[in-house]
């Protein structure tokens, strides 16, 4: 079966998830998020420039015994998706594979988005266990990899990057994807840098590797309203885009993010909400060394924190805390990935839906 792994409306008619999408529909608590996203650490080993979580790396890690106690709260509360992401790198902390085998053994779908620095210290887990693996890549070449993705040490560790990509690729059970964030930076003298004349060559390196897809996605500002581009750079994007569109068959696909999409609706930086309580967030968290937060747009940001899971139990935080801290008419008024689910959601409510449900087939609404 195939599926548009970005659209997040469908997927709230799955069978297994339905139960839960109808209490928050309504407006009542729900009795645990469907999908959790974890930060195991916020270290990374790389110092992009335009690292949107730079100000919250290296802010704590998760023991390993506790990152395992966290693995079996999310069974126990039957949690049916965990992306394993990150402030940080997730992973380089040693526990990580700890993590993938609890869930994977268990039943739960996993996600994985990295830096591929680490995955082949993590391939048996990986291959075995992960649903997906998303590789930020933003570059074809290694030069241009060196400028927007230096390690702490300046340098470009693309060609290991890739050789750990083709390894992942050639033992995988779920997909890999690769990633490529369309980014401008202005030099000190006033000249600018860019790295979107490489999508084609990228995309054309991703089917090689033997990846299923690969995205392309604009960037966000640290408020997390989409970055504008020039017209030109744009209208390369979509050329190089178009011609990779030539190598799309049922064993690879060219994906554009919702925030590409913006870009050229021109749809600006702020995305209005009429709505004052986000939904969403009975379905999902993010869990953090740092805290428990409503949701990973306001990863960081202590009035959408509702919990420690260093101190507290994840079904503890869950029962007690309130998820309605963030109102998104005031709140959220960057590009939200789920504001269509939002307004779905609403819809369930007032119209009473009742879907005719084939099988689950993603968790990662």
């Amino acid at each position: 079966m195939t599926f548009d792994r970005l659209d997040l409306v469908s997927k709230l008619y799955q069978p297994s998830g339905w139960p839960r999408v109808l209490e928050a529909a309504s407006g009542q608590r729900s009795s645990g998020p469907l999908v959790v996203d974890l930060d195991p650490t916020t270290f990374c080993d790389l110092a992009c420039p335009e690292c949107i979580s730079g100000k919250l790396l290296n802010q704590g890690r998760f023991t390993p015994e506790r990152l395992a106690e966290l693995a079996e709260e999310l069974i126990e509360m039957s949690v049916r998706g965990v992306v394993l992401i990150g402030g940080g790198e997730p992973l380089a902390h040693r526990g990580t594979r700890n993590v993938l085998r609890v869930l994977g053994e268990a039943g739960v779908a996993i996600g994985v988005v990295t830096n591929g620095t680490m995955i082949n210290q993590n391939l048996d887990e990986l291959s075995q266990y992960a649903s997906w693996v998303r590789v930020s890549m933003d570059a074809g070449t290694s030069e241009t990899y060196g400028v927007f993705r230096p390690d702490r040490k300046g340098r470009s560790v693309f060609d290991k990057v890739i050789g750990n990509m083709r390894l992942l690729a050639g033992v995988k059970k779920g997909a890999l994807g690769y990633s490529f964030l369309v980014m401008t930076r202005r030099l000190p003298d006033g000249t600018m840098v860019s790295n979107h004349h490489e999508v084609l060559e990228a995309a054309r390196l991703a089917r090689d590797i033997g990846c299923d897809y690969f995205e392309t996605k604009a960037m966000f500002d640290d408020g997390h309203h989409v970055i504008q581009v020039a017209e030109d750079i744009l209208k390369s994007v979509d050329e190089q885009l178009a011609e990779a569109e030539q190598w799309a068959d049922g064993s690879f696909e060219i994906i554009n993010s919702s925030t590409l999409t913006s870009l050229r609706n021109r749809v600006g930086a702020v995305q209005p909400k009429e709505y004052h309580h986000c939904k969403v967030a009975e379905l999902r968290t993010l869990i953090t060394p740092s805290g428990v937060y409503v949701c990973s747009y306001h990863r960081g940001n202590s009035q959408a924190k509702i919990g420690d899971a260093v101190t507290e139990r994840l079904p503890d935080i869950w029962k007690n805390s309130d998820r309605g801290v963030i109102d998104p008419s005031r709140d959220c008024l960057f590009h939200c990935a789920r504001h269509r689910s939002n307004l779905e959601m609403d819809k369930i409510a007032t119209e009473a839906v009742t879907p005719e449900m084939g099988g689950d087939y993603d968790p990662f609404l």
